[in-house]
């Protein structure tokens, strides 16, 4: 259903373009969890499965995890998503999922908290990729005949 092409500036690879049957898109977002109470609760070894639930939560939706890796106390994501995926129910998936699952895979993190929890109830999201904004307003302004 997608293909997809190969984006050049003056001669120089610049991205990989998504296509669809009426749509071209290439759409990044940095997310980033905090664990409850901002406890550090996080060795390598549940970076490295969260890494794998989060990879696979992104291909349900038909996103892709690009990069993953954090702290102690939290945790960065950098998905690549095509553009009928509404963010807010991926979010809301990802911190399902992999609270559970880490939950029921590590008995350390049960232990950290009374009730089954892991992640704060606030997040971070931000879009990212592209032209720097400036660099996307000048070019519309010179688009003017």
């Amino acid at each position: 259903m997608y293909n997809i092409s190969t984006f050049f500036w003056e001669d120089q690879y610049v991205c990989e373009i998504n296509r669809s049957r009426y749509s071209a898109y290439l759409l990044h977002v940095h997310v980033v969890f905090m664990t409850k109470y901002r406890r550090p609760v996080f060795g390598e070894l549940h970076h490295a499965n969260m890494r794998q639930y989060v990879a696979e939560v992104c291909a349900d939706f038909g996103a892709e995890l690009k990069e993953c890796d954090g702290e102690a106390d939290h945790v960065h994501m950098l998905i690549e998503y095509p553009p009928l995926v509404q963010l807010t129910k991926l979010v809301n998936s990802l911190k399902s999922v992999t609270s559970r699952r880490l939950r029921n895979d590590f008995i350390d993190l049960r232990a950290a908290y009374s009730k089954p929890v892991l992640w704060s109830r606030s997040y971070f999201i931000g879009s990212c990729g592209g032209a720097p904004l400036e660099v996307v307003k000048k070019y519309i302004q010179n688009q003017r005949g």
